[in-house]
């Protein structure tokens, strides 16, 4: 009885072990990946259809830029005219000019500036400046040069250096000290803004400050704050390029600068309507 019930035992325990076996290669197993080709082995070749990039279609797809390159050595040149008017005040009227430009290359550039304005048909003040720029910041220019001033009265020359260049909230900004003959000395400040009212309409604030270190009598200058010119001009850009514009100016004799003017039976100052040209090429 014992040898029937082992007998049974092992007969059902080799029925079992193909059963098991069934089992588990019931469960299907991932093909194993294939190893990545060796680095620095060619890549397969491109479909007959498409053809093989040619030095022509380099030359196609990275065409030279004209233009503007950054810190390049093309010489350019840029002229601006901010203002050709027609003043008109109280007692007086006239035209006025203030012209700037540059020309050479990136860092190093040769500036002009010059302005004249005229008083019932003579000329009233005139000056021209000469200037050495340097870039020493994105924005910046550190110039040095000259400028002579021919009106009023006798002709004057000064050495000149200063700072020019947009500060932060776009203001664009100039402050430029003078040394002149018989130890003068003169520092003067500009302050523009350019705030767009729409695409084309631009309204643009500007103040000039004018401070001297000691009198001329025979140009009708005084020691500390001279003058203070301030404008308020809406111009219309046609172009870029091109913008007619109205506006009012107002400027201001103060100290010894406006003794000077009352002693030759001048105003102290007022305000004018404008009307002109601004453009640049």
């Amino acid at each position: 009885m014992k040898t029937i019930a082992f007998a049974l035992i092992v007969a059902l325990s080799a029925a079992a072990t193909p059963a098991a076996s069934g089992q588990h290669a019931g469960h299907t197993q991932e093909k194993p990946k294939p190893a990545p080709p060796p680095a620095g082995k060619p890549a397969e070749p491109l479909p007959p259809f498409i053809p093989p990039v040619t030095d022509d279609d380099r030359k196609a797809a990275f065409p030279d830029v004209e233009g503007h390159a950054v810190h390049d050595n093309a010489v350019n040149y840029f002229v601006l005219f901010d203002q050709l008017e027609w003043q008109a005040g109280s007692d007086v009227s006239g035209v006025n000019v203030e012209t700037t430009g540059w020309v050479g290359r990136d860092r190093d550039r040769l500036w002009f500036r010059a302005e004249g304005d005229s008083d019932n048909g003579r000329l009233a003040d005139a000056e021209a400046h000469v200037l050495y720029g340097r870039k020493f910041a994105r924005w910046w220019d550190l110039v040095a040069g000259v400028r002579q001033d021919f009106n009023p009265g006798p002709s004057r020359t000064w050495a000149a250096v200063g700072v020019q260049g947009l500060a932060p909230y776009w203001f664009e900004m100039e402050a430029t000290f003078y040394i002149g003959e018989s130890g003068r000395t003169h520092a003067r400040f500009d302050v523009e803004y350019e705030l767009l009212l729409t695409n084309r309409l631009v309204l643009q604030p500007l103040v000039e400050v004018d401070v001297y270190g000691k009198s001329d009598p025979e140009r009708g200058i005084g020691a500390g704050l001279s003058t203070i010119d301030t404008g308020l001009r809406v111009r219309y850009e046609i172009r870029r390029e091109l913008a007619p514009y109205i506006g009012v100016t107002w400027n201001r004799k103060f100290g010894q600068t406006a003794e000077l003017a009352e002693a030759a039976g001048k105003d102290r100052g007022g305000a004018r309507f404008v009307a002109g040209l601004r453009l640049w090429f």
